[in-house]
């Protein structure tokens, strides 16, 4: 059996982020329970990437499981546009009330890609509603925003995008601050940067429709952080010009980074903000864009070209919407950021005993999130290491995903103290195997 879905995978499906002449078989799960995956022969996974970066609560959660299943016999399924449902009434208020203040019209789809394309079309709209044209964005190298046309236009800088560089639209970009422990040079990075910001305001202000960011920390370029006194000064510079501000929060939402959303940390709020991946616990596809209410009001108009003539099929989907909604229920009722603080802790001393391999460079942590680069090897989210100690993980029973030469930790939360502290002692030991 196992060889026969192995060739039809083989001949029938292809993988995302794969190199097509990949000749590495893919494995094959059949279960998951809590912070494991279990494969067709009965190996497990300790799975550290929440199953990209989606799972919160850990796989299997029968709570969520049984408001799935409930609401799946009552209302699987209909049409958003021009008819509505209770799931979706609820979680939209839900969202309004855990956002920061203002961001209060909900905007559902389902991934993050196309939380992202809504974000910044209706930025766009919003100024050709107003009658004021302006069709540039800015964003912070390094981003990563998705995969469809918009998103890859605004995050081009994350390399991943060269076949399409004649289709995309016009960015300007902001050198990202990195900071970690130890970076002695944040504080002049930091002003490189928002004299850049000054620059494209001074030079492109009046055809700039919005800013987009990740904030405080940028994902798929290698969970590179930085600091919320910096963003603080970058938000605060668009929104004085009247530029829109956009915060992608499709990865750093629900958690991820110690508080329920990452611009908690900061004392600015955006205009626009993205959701996805754990907003239903990871357990379905959902996602919302949320708007301040001075932006939805430039579409209140009969005529149909001030209208945001965008849907997509599943947008609200019932099923979702209840596991979105018992995935809240379960932040309070098991004091969810309690064991993201736990996890940050055990990150903290993980690290610190890493710090003394040879091999461990830019040590770097928030809530859930733990990384750091490795000295040695090709730099780049190709960097060969990064697939070495994939697979030398997996023979272990650990599923990690390095992007590049960085190594990153990102658990479901429910992961147990003692397994998480162990990874760390694999991790030393992986890396010392490894010659330079």
């Amino acid at each position: 059996m196992k060889k026969k879905l192995l060739k039809f995978d083989k001949d029938y499906i292809w993988h995302p982020f794969n190199k097509a002449s990949s000749k590495s078989e893919s494995i094959i799960i059949s279960s998951a329970k809590d912070d494991r995956l279990f494969d067709i022969d009965g190996n497990e996974y300790i799975d550290l990437i929440s199953s990209w970066w989606v799972n919160i609560h850990g796989h299997g959660k029968s709570e969520i499981v049984e408001k799935i299943y409930d609401q799946s016999k009552r209302l699987e399924q209909v049409i958003f546009a021009g008819f509505t449902h209770e799931p979706a009434i609820k979680l939209a208020k839900r969202l309004t009330e855990i956002l920061p203040k203002n961001l209060s019209r909900v905007f559902f789809s389902d991934n993050g890609s196309t939380s992202v394309e809504i974000a910044l079309k209706v930025a766009y709209q919003y100024w050709y509603n107003k009658k004021d044209f302006r069709d540039k964005f800015v964003a912070l190298k390094g981003g990563y925003h998705g995969d469809t046309l918009g998103a890859m236009s605004v995050g081009y800088s994350s390399g991943f995008y060269k076949p399409f560089e004649d289709l995309v639209f016009k960015t300007f970009f902001v050198p990202f601050p990195d900071d970690w422990r130890g970076n002695n040079s944040i504080q002049v990075e930091e002003q490189k940067s928002l004299k850049k910001v000054e620059r494209i305001i001074n030079s492109h202000g009046n055809r700039l429709a919005a800013v987009i960011i990740e904030p405080l920390v940028q994902g798929a370029s290698g969970m590179r952080m930085c600091r919320p006194s910096y963003l603080n000064k970058v938000v605060r510079k668009f929104q004085e010009n009247k530029i829109l501000v956009i915060f992608d929060e499709v990865m750093t939402g629900f958690g991820r980074t110690g508080k329920m959303f990452a611009s908690e940390y900061l004392d600015v709020v955006p205009d626009i903000i993205c959701l996805a991946k754990s907003l239903t616990g990871g357990y379905l596809p959902l996602a919302a864009t949320v708007f301040k209410e001075f932006i939805h009001k430039e579409f209140l108009d009969m005529n149909l070209d001030k209208s945001f003539l965008h849907g997509h099929s599943f947008s609200a989907n019932p099923i979702a919407c209840v596991a979105a909604l018992k995935s809240l229920d379960l932040f309070s009722e098991e004091k969810t950021l309690d064991s993201v603080c736990e996890i940050e802790n055990i990150h903290k001393k993980g690290l610190n005993f890493l710090i003394n391999n040879p091999k461990v460079s830019k040590i770097r942590f928030l809530g859930d999130i733990a990384a750091f680069d490795i000295i040695g090897f090709d730099k780049g989210y190709g960097a060969n290491i990064g697939e070495i100690l994939k697979k030398n993980f997996l023979k272990r029973g650990y599923l990690i995903r390095p992007l590049g030469n960085t190594l990153y930790l990102m658990p479901p939360y429910c992961i147990e103290k003692h397994t998480l502290t162990n990874v760390y002692s694999v991790i030393d030991e992986e890396l010392r195997k490894i010659k330079i």
